[in-house]
């Protein structure tokens, strides 16, 4: 029986039960967003939380596995995303998905020892490093006149490790697969313990450009297991710091396309609009990255953005975006570059602006709301290329200052927070949920609260781990010398991935 709490509804079911409950919320327009694993006290629980929009729901199936030799059915054949989940799941915590169709490792690497599984309670200290399982098990293509070429992981410049290996023939590129979590961190497992104030600094710094956007989702989480009511004005000063992070990462990017195809002056223009977004930005919060801005219940605004300012930086970037694309160069590269079609978007599970680009038209900010912007429609572009995601971005950076300039009306300058909570009724654990469109897509973080307040687990699902796996489908069929361009046009997270 599915049970409404908050904006939740929850659902505890047996393992044999999961696969036709799946089922049923997909046909009705749910989407997998995120599973959690946890250990507890006698086995582990499982929690999978599906949402869906028009209006806004969302439900989470709940499961208790035993703890010796614990398993799920595999839910991989209705969701690619489900599969990648499992994965991690099986990697981080021994939890084996049954009939998985691609059983083999995601996040450990080859030196990672067998039947060690870090996040279990008793993992203790890692052991000693080896090869038991032997190099990643990469598709081999072969053919006439086909090589690969192997990039990274550790790459010509500031930037975290990945590798990318290239089947090629001539100048094409037959298959690209992208390995990753060189740099997992065990972040997840770093929240365990503290208090929820002190998990705040640590969910700033998941990616260091999102810092609004992950620091929002975790404090939306708390709020939501804590049952912390939050004021409206305090949610339009979060939009406001939402969409701050959202233009200077977006005009970032703007510059960064030009310069992969060698506009070097639009490049520079873009990071003199960038510069004057970080000094807004440090004059709202004190911080040009926005860190301090979002609190556990409230927002901190020094000041307010003007919308003078904005309009006139609003103004810039359409001249940029009009320079750049009135260039016969930067308009070639750009157009019907590393297509994502919109059914491979849509099977991908993909999010965010690079969605969008393909013509899906999902965004947190209109779906899964945590305040009233007033009328919303996010943009969307249908050619899925390099181009549509230029494109996006820059109607996005638009739709931003709109917003911004919006809000700000009902905002006065200052810490604007919620009022003190009373005694809890009991000291029963909790579970929260929040839910934020950052600017690379939803992110999405579940905490799960232990009887003592203090944080049992922390789920945290940037958009960049959807949509890394796009990336080596819009490169079949482009050429090796455009591989920076398009990965620039996704510009995904090693550090949001790799947790």
């Amino acid at each position: 029986m599915i049970h409404p709490t908050a904006h939740r509804a929850l659902a505890n079911i047996g393992p044999s039960e999961l696969l036709s409950a799946a089922q049923t919320l997909m046909a009705g327009g749910h989407r997998l967003t995120l599973v959690s694993a946890q250990q507890e006290a006698h086995g582990f629980g499982v929690a999978y939380l599906f949402l869906a929009a028009h209006p806004d729901r969302r439900t989470e199936l709940r499961l208790r596995l035993p703890p010796g030799d614990p398993a799920v059915p595999s839910l991989a054949a209705l969701s690619f995303p489900a599969g990648r989940f499992e994965r991690e799941m099986h990697d981080l915590y021994g939890i084996t998905p049954a009939d998985h169709p691609l059983p083999r490792r995601l996040v450990r690497h080859h030196h990672w020892p067998r039947g060690w599984y870090p996040m279990r309670a008793d993992a203790g200290p890692p052991p000693a490093f080896g090869d038991p399982e032997g190099p990643y098990p990469f598709v081999t293509v072969e053919g006439p006149g086909v090589y690969e070429i192997p990039v990274g992981p550790v790459h010509a410049g500031l930037i975290e490790p990945g590798h990318f290996r290239f089947s090629v023939v001539g100048e094409t590129i037959l298959k690209l697969k992208a390995r990753l979590w060189f740099v997992h961190k065990g972040l997840e497992k770093l929240f365990e313990g503290h208090s929820p104030v002190d998990g705040l600094p640590l969910a700033e710094r998941v990616s260091g450009d999102t810092t609004v956007g992950h620091a929002l989702a975790y404090c939306l989480a708390i709020e939501e297991a804590t049952s912390t009511d939050v004021p409206p004005e305090v949610q339009r000063g979060r939009a406001v710091l939402l969409e701050l992070e959202r233009l200077y990462n977006h005009v970032t990017d703007l510059g960064a396309l030009c310069n992969d195809v060698a506009h070097a002056v639009l490049h520079a223009q873009a990071g003199r609009v960038r510069e004057q977004l970080l000094r807004i930005n440090d004059e709202v919060t004190g911080h040009r990255l926005l860190r301090g801005g979002v609190t556990l219940g409230g927002v901190a605004l020094r000041a307010l953005p003007d919308p003078d300012r904005l309009a006139a930086i609003a103004a810039d970037v359409a001249e940029i975006v009009q320079l750049a694309l009135g260039h016969t160069v930067v308009a070639d590269r750009f157009t019907g570059t590393a297509i994502l079609s919109e059914q491979a978007a849509r099977d991908l599970g993909v999010l965010g602006y690079v969605a969008r680009a393909s013509g899906l038209g999902l965004d947190a900010r209109r779906d899964h709301p945590f305040t009233d912007l007033g009328p919303f429609t996010p943009a969307t572009r249908t050619g899925g290329d390099v181009l549509a995601r230029f494109g996006i971005r820059a109607d996005e950076i638009a739709a931003s200052i709109d917003l911004i300039t919006r809000l700000v009306g009902d905002l006065t300058p200052g810490q604007l927070e919620s009022p003190p909570a009373g005694e809890p009724s009991s000291r029963a654990a909790s579970s929260g949920v929040g839910i934020v469109e950052g600017w690379r897509g939803t992110i999405v973080h579940r905490v799960q609260l232990a009887a003592d307040g203090t944080l049992a687990r922390v789920k945290i699902v940037d958009p960049s781990f959807f949509n890394w796996p796009a990336l080596p489908v819009a490169l079949s069929g482009t050429i090796v010398p455009d591989f920076p361009l398009v990965n620039k046009s996704f510009n995904l997270s090693y550090a949001g991935n790799d947790l």
